[in-house]
């Protein structure tokens, strides 16, 4: 006979041997089922906390990209050149939005096109329907972080703020 089809026949025959001891031991030896449910239940729990984490970095990326990216670029006051600056948002959030890499900046775009538009809620309704989900989530998070029609108040409370931290604080001496 030929020697690599008997070697694969017994590794094979091993393998198969392995599996019906698995299943077995897996049915009918208690200790081995609360084994794996212990390990499973861990798995899951590492899993959540990793998830959990992951969520607060980014939410906390998504803050600090929206409190800077406001108060570097406030929105305009003018009516009409709201008018200007929602259409512009909309169009440019629109061309950043099918790029993977730059999902955070085209939900910058929509959310401050939201922020001078007179009705949020008819464009986050539009939002959904078009723009991508990913995005569509970043957006959501930008909103619960920073509601759009308080921004023009966050800009000039961050503004003064900012212009207070560039002020050199004296150093204390550690010695």
């Amino acid at each position: 006979m030929n020697r690599p089809l008997t070697f694969i026949s017994v590794a094979a025959a091993g393998l198969v041997a392995y599996a019906v001891y698995f299943d077995y031991t897996r049915r009918n030896d208690p200790k081995f089922r609360k084994s794996l449910k212990k390990r499973a239940a861990k798995m899951e729990k590492e899993k959540e906390i990793a998830t959990k984490i992951a969520d607060t970095v980014k939410t906390k990326v998504i803050k600090e990209y929206l409190i800077k990216n406001l108060v570097a670029n406030p929105p305009p006051s003018d009516v009409q050149q709201k008018e200007l600056y929602f259409l512009e948002q909309i169009s440019m959030g629109e061309r950043l939005s099918p790029d993977p890499s730059l999902e955070l900046e085209a939900a910058m775009c929509f959310y401050k096109a939201l922020a001078v538009y007179p009705n949020p809620t008819d464009v986050l309704g539009v939002y959904k329907n078009s723009v991508p989900e990913n995005v569509f989530e970043i957006i959501e998070r930008m909103i619960k972080i920073q509601n759009p029609a308080t921004v023009d108040k966050l800009s000039d409370a961050l503004g003064t703020e900012a212009q207070a931290d560039d002020i050199p604080k004296p150093q204390s001496d550690l010695d």
